[in-house]
Parts: structure tokens; sequence; C-alpha cells
């Protein structure tokens, strides 16, 4: 018999379902088990005296083995479980469950080292539901703007960004690195004419970091395109991406979000507020006293991007925010610069940085001299001469997909992964 999911199973038929045993109730007379799979939930009502060979079967059943059960769907108004239940006519045990080592009550290090017990939930289901929709909706929205998917590698010969950060690991007689992010790929993609691409793969930081935002690898979602007028280009695409794949997340997850999870997508009005860096850091000192050393406001900090949320808020009614004007110094060489201004942004959404974006330089002559600045030459000439035979201007930005999950869902980043890496966890 071919199989049906719980919650598309028919009344009256025959069916078989099979899933995980959640619960089990063992009386004299009766046995009651609850069938999970990954469409919902069944009861199954057993009568002992119709099945007495059953009897020793049952009472080796454990909570979270796996079951395959014969029977016929009838109503019936008492159930909690949709006022249904299936009365059995076989039952077949195919794995039986040790005894759990995880609890509810948990803490999330000992559930990490339980990880598929603790993905089991429909909570955690879930999270992964949202996240498939909204990369899903990120990619048809690029798809519907004839972008190109490429994939890129993650073994590299040089640092993406300045050399620092970055995991070493051997290569046959010499060194290679994971690749900090797919950027100098992704501007290859540029120089050969594809003019619209965007990959969504594993990024690595060499970062010694035990915040709940940070991770030594996560998914990056990044994008790339081509004769663009300036970075404000760049910052338009990428605020109407994001309200894109948040109708998305909202239409089809919106309700089991806040029923979950306690909160609600908000729907992002667009444009977003924009605002230059030296100007937010006047307005969090006149609204909030905040204060920082003159020589460090090139950049945000932690505390900063959380102020700017409620300055956002306050000020635009919205929860993301666009700030442009960072310190030459804070920003990677290949940024294109105006009088010495890099010509890019951050995006800050409910007060944490979610991207960096820029218009890249594109110019062979003055890529090159802003790499020698940086102490780069030699080490990015590989990618250097991806623009010395003609490049279209262009820029991009690149995403965390598990940093969008967790702000989303307001989990810490732990939770919004299939798996953790941090620099003391590398298992499961």
């Amino acid at each position: 018999m071919k199989r049906s999911f719980i919650q598309q199973a028919k009344t009256g038929e025959p069916v078989l379902i099979q899933g995980f045993l959640e619960h089990i109730r063992n009386t004299r007379y009766m046995a009651f088990l609850v069938v999970r799979d990954r469409s919902g939930k069944m009861q199954v009502t057993i009568e002992k005296s119709a099945h007495p060979e059953w009897t020793a079967l049952i009472e080796t059943l454990t909570a979270e083995s796996v079951v395959s059960i014969e029977g016929t769907i009838q109503e019936n108004p008492q159930v909690k479980l949709g006022g249904r239940e299936l009365i059995p006519t076989a039952i077949t045990i195919e794995s039986l469950a040790a005894p759990l080592p995880l609890t509810h009550e948990a803490n999330i290090d000992t559930r990490l080292d339980y990880r598929w017990l603790d993905l089991r939930g429909e909570k955690e289901r879930l999270l992964f539901e949202v996240q498939t929709c909204l990369v899903g909706a990120m990619r048809e929205f690029l798809l519907q703007r004839e972008f190109l998917e490429i994939h890129t590698p993650k073994l590299i010969a040089a640092a993406s960004e300045s050399g620092a950060d970055v995991f070493e690991v051997g290569y046959f007689d010499r060194k290679a690195y994971l690749a900090q992010s797919p950027q100098f790929y992704k501007q290859m993609a540029m120089a050969a004419g594809f003019e619209r691409i965007f990959e969504t793969g594993p990024v690595f930081r060499a970062e010694k970091s035990y915040t709940n935002r940070h991770t030594t690898e996560f998914t990056g979602f990044d994008l790339e395109f081509s004769y663009i007028e300036s970075f404000h280009d760049v910052m338009h695409l990428e605020a109407e991406l994001l309200t894109y794949a948040l109708e998305r997340v909202q239409e089809k997850y919106g309700e089991a979000i806040e029923k979950h999870y306690g909160t609600k997508v908000i729907i992002p009005k667009l444009p977003f507020p924009e605002i230059a860096l030296p100007e937010l850091y006047r307005e969090l000192e006149k609204r909030y006293g905040y204060r920082l050393p003159e020589c460090e406001r090139g950049d945000t900090t932690t505390e900063a991007e959380q102020l700017s949320y409620r300055f956002s808020m306050e000020e635009f009614r919205h929860e993301f925010l666009l700030v442009t004007d960072f310190a030459a110094e804070k920003r990677a060489f290949y940024h294109m610069q105006k009088d010495g201004v890099p010509q890019g942004y951050d995006l800050i959404w409910r007060g944490v940085e979610i991207t960096t974006g820029a218009q890249r330089e594109h110019r062979y002559d003055v890529l090159c001299r802003q790499a020698e600045e940086r102490g780069l030459g030699e080490d990015v000439r590989f990618y250097t001469e991806f623009f010395r035979y003609g490049c279209p201007p262009h820029g991009g930005f690149g995403l965390g997909v598990d940093r969008l999950t967790m702000l989303l869902l307001g989990t810490g980043i732990k939770e919004a992964m299939f798996l953790f890496r941090g620099p003391n966890r590398l298992t499961p």
C-alpha cells in the first residue's frame, strides 16, 4: 500500500501512515498512540481484545520509535487531533528508539549535541519551512529579472578580503583558504559579461566570536549586477528583494510564525530610509546620549546598530535602515570611492547589520592602486586581472540566510541554523 501523509489521508478508506511515535498511552483494555509525520499528527486507537496478538508488541513501543500502521480512519469528535482516529489492521515497528537523552528543558548547547532530536519538533520544522520559503522567494525575484545562478569555488588561493579571519587548509603542495565570500568570482562573472548573477552557498569566517549572531560557517545569498549608475541602484534592488520575500513568507507562514514564535512578519514599505553614518551618530548622541571617540566613528558598533533600530522606528516607523558614508579604511579595497568616500552601505534590520553592499571599483588602474595601498597587490593579482580587459560598472551585496532567519523569527543564531559551527563546536 502506498503511504499517505496524515493531513491528506482520507476518512473511511484504507491507508498506510508512517512516522514517529510521539506519545503512547497503554491501559488494560485500550492503547492510544500518537503518530507524527511531516504533515501532522494522528491518534491510533487500539482495542486490545480485537488484537491480542499485538499485546507484546505494544509493550515494547517507546517514544520516538518509527512505525508503519495500516488501517482505516474514522470520525470521532472526542479525539482532540482533528476529530479523527486511525483504527489499525497492521502495525510494523521500523525502528525502535532508545530512551531519549534530551528534555524540553535542556539548554541550547545540550540540544545541539542531539540536534537531530531537537529538530523533530513542529516549531523547529517551521523554521526551515520559513527559511525555504524566504530563499525560494529571493531566488524567484531574481529569476524574474533574468539573473543567472552560479556556484563559485569555496577553496581559493587568496583571502577574499584582507587576509585576516580566514581558515587555512592544506592543498596538496601549497596553502589554500576557505572562501570568506564569493566576492571575487561574482565580479569575475561581471567581467565575463554575465551582467546579472546570484549564488546561495557556504561562507567561512575564522572569527573567535561568541555572540548570538556570529558563526564560523553560514549560508550566504549573494548577487552582483552590471551597468549600474551608482550604489543607490544596489540599495533599491535589495529593498525590493527583501520586501518581495517577506511578502511571500507572510502570506504562507505569517499565522504559524506568530503562533510558534510570538512575532509578526512586518512587510516593509518602499523606499527604505537612508542616512549617512556621521548624521546617524549625531542623531544617536542627541536622542540617546550615545557618544563614541571621533576615531571610531568611521564604522558602526553593535550598540550603535541596536540604537539605530530605535531611531529608525521613531523617525521613519521602519524596521530597516540604510547607512552610508563609512570611512574608507573600514571598507574593502574593491569598493569604489568618490572624494575618499566609499560608495556603499550597510543595511540594518531590527538592530542588526544584515548586508554590506557597494558599487565596486571596475577600473583596472584604480583597483590596482587601492589594492597596493592595502598591501594586497601580489595576493590579489589573479583577481585584478579580471578587470584588465574591460569590465562594466557594477555592484552587489551579500545576505546571511541564517541571520535573516534569526531576525525574522526572533531566535538566536544557533537555533536558526541546521547545524551551528562556532569556535567551540565542530560536531555533530
